[in-house]
Order: structure tokens, then C-alpha cells, then sequence
């Protein structure tokens, strides 16, 4: 692990960091400064002259690093990356619930839950640290940036872990909505067992039958239609395990597919500043014994289904 950041946080947004090898250049690295070694290190995309004569790389004291200093093997520098100018995501973050040790809000959909890839700015974790003034915030679980509604976020790194076992030990009783066609064929409520496997590099996961492939079930939903709405219906879907996508494979794989799922049951090319078709997927409840007090807590989205594009 790194030792404590020297660099402030930025736009709520930690600095980046990076270690330097641990051989010198009498031992055959092919570095003799830390310029040559950065330039090497990072991307082309990145301006590391002008990030130096900036001084905006730093060793753990504070002090600037310079294109000319003797290689140091074993040396953390420190930096704060050049953020793409990102689009506002529509809509608001929600404050469900605040205290001491937790924060619970209502997400909107195309709002990634922590800064990944493109969506820096624009995530739950950057936009409340600096909102709610809070450095340490972090989630205890994830939403992905397409589904909307409920998420929980420790308030300071100590609090994380309790909450977080509680997600990992499923001791979390959660409830999801979802509009999709309405198959009267499919014989509801039911209960879809099956084995689920995210390749790297895919954007789909892979769905396994265990009784056909002989594999044990690591996806388990419980799926029932609440509502009609015309040719479509609110289901009601209660996980009972974790895996990538398992809702939306799920209801994909009994022939509904959720309304506007940008990946299932094929992929569709969108670009990610297209807030214009909101996937119809709500994290409606969630419901666990505090891991510090012992007190039952409970939390439901403000929102309904269908969830309304960003124009209206």
C-alpha cells in the first residue's frame, strides 16, 4: 500500500499515484531519471513534459519532481490526472438517509456509482465527497451506471468494512423493479437457478444450464409481475445472490428483456453521453441489521417505473 497521499483531493477525486521499480540503474534499468521512467510509464495521451514543467508530480514529501532527478527505485510519485470535459448527468442524487457512519441515496440512472473510465466527475463518489464534504466516502456495494435507486456509502474508511460484509455475506435483503413485456405463457412467480460467467473483454456474460452443463447455480432470482401496463409489466425481483448483469440476464433469458438494456439481448452502440434511454431497472428496497447497533434499517426509492428519459 501506498503511504498517505501528499496532493489534496481534486474535484473530490483522490490523487493518482505510481511506484517506481525496484532496480536501479547500475542494475539494469534502462531509466536513468525519473522523466525517462514517467514518459515510459504512462500513456502516450498524457503530457508528461508538461506535467513536470508544471510540477505536478510530487515524491511523498511534497516536493516537485523534476524531468532531471537520478532514478529512485522504490519511490511513490504523486499526480492528479487531466479530466475530459464530461456532460452533466441528468437528474439528482437523492440523500435517502445520513448519519455518522452511513450515507443512503436515491441514484439516477447514467450516473456511475465511482469514477471508472470516462465518468470521473460524473459519479456518485466524486459528486457527494465535495457536496456533502465528505474525503472519505465510499460505496459498500455497486450499482451499475445504467441502473437507477438505492445505494449505500460509508461515510469514513473505518465504517466500511461492517457494512460491506454485509453485502458480501448476502445478509441484505434487497428488492429490484423492472419493466419488461409481458409473456402470458411464463408461469409467475418463479424462481430462475442458473450459473453465470463474465468473460474478460465481453460485454455480455454467459449464462450456464446446470442441470444440461452439470455446474452448481451461482445465480439465484425470484421474479414475480406486479403490474400491467399495457403490453409491458413491473416485475418484482428479489436477488438472492450478486452476479454481474444476473437481473438483466435473468428476465433476458425468460424472454422479456428489460425495456431499453443497452446489452441484452444483443448489444447496441451507444454513446456514453447519451442520456436519452434510460434502462427500466430500479434498486427499489433495501433492508439489514446494523452491523455497529444492531437496529433493523430499511430504505426505498423516491422512484417509479418507467423511469423518464432525460429530455422530459
Amino acid at each position: 500500500m501506498p503511504p498517505r497521499s501528499p496532493l489534496p483531493q481534486r474535484h473530490g477525486l483522490s490523487a493518482a499515484w505510481l511506484r517506481a521499480p525496484d532496480r536501479s540503474p547500475d542494475r539494469g534499468t534502462p531509466w536513468s531519471t525519473m522523466g525517462e521512467w514517467l514518459r515510459e510509464r504512462l500513456p502516450e495521451r498524457v503530457d508528461v513534459d508538461a506535467m513536470l514543467c508544471g510540477a505536478r508530480f510530487v515524491y511523498d514529501d511534497g516536493a516537485s519532481v523534476a524531468a532531471g532527478d537520478r532514478y529512485r527505485p522504490h519511490t511513490f510519485v504523486w499526480f492528479h490526472r487531466d479530466l475530459r470535459d464530461e456532460p452533466d448527468v441528468p437528474g439528482t442524487i437523492d440523500v435517502l438517509h445520513r448519519d455518522e457512519r452511513i450515507v443512503v441515496v436515491d441514484k439516477p440512472p447514467f450516473l456511475s456509482t465511482i469514477p471508472r473510465g470516462r465518468h470521473v466527475r460524473q459519479s456518485v463518489v466524486v459528486r457527494l465527497r465535495a457536496e456533502l464534504g465528505l474525503p472519505e466516502l465510499s460505496p459498500v456495494h455497486r450499482l451499475d451506471r445504467v441502473t437507477s435507486g438505492v445505494l449505500v456509502l460509508a461515510t469514513e474508511r473505518r465504517w466500511r468494512g461492517p457494512y460491506q460484509t454485509l453485502f458480501q455475506n448476502r445478509d441484505v435483503r434487497k428488492v429490484y423493479r423492472a419493466l419488461a413485456p409481458v409473456d402470458p405463457s411464463l408461469a409467475l412467480p418463479c424462481t430462475v437457478r442458473n450459473r453465470i460467467v463474465k468473460a474478460r473483454g465481453r460485454w455480455q456474460v454467459d449464462v450456464q444450464d446446470c442441470e444440461r452443463d452439470g455446474v452448481e447455480p451461482n445465480a439465484v432470482t425470484v421474479i414475480a409481475l406486479e403490474e400491467r401496463l399495457g403490453e409491458r409489466g413491473v416485475y418484482r425481483l428479489e436477488p438472492h445472490t450478486g452476479r454481474t448483469h444476473q437481473l438483466r440476464a435473468h428476465l433476458n433469458g425468460l424472454g422479456i428483456p428489460i425495456v431499453d438494456d443497452p446489452l441484452y439481448p444483443v448489444v447496441r452502440e451507444v454513446d456514453v453521453d447519451d442520456f436519452t434511454r434510460p434502462l427500466q431497472l430500479l434498486a427499489s428496497e433495501l433492508e439489514f441489521v446494523d452491523p455497529i447497533d444492531g437496529a433493523p434499517r430499511r430504505f426505498a426509492s423516491g422512484r417509479s417505473l418507467p423511469l423518464l428519459a432525460a429530455s422530459s
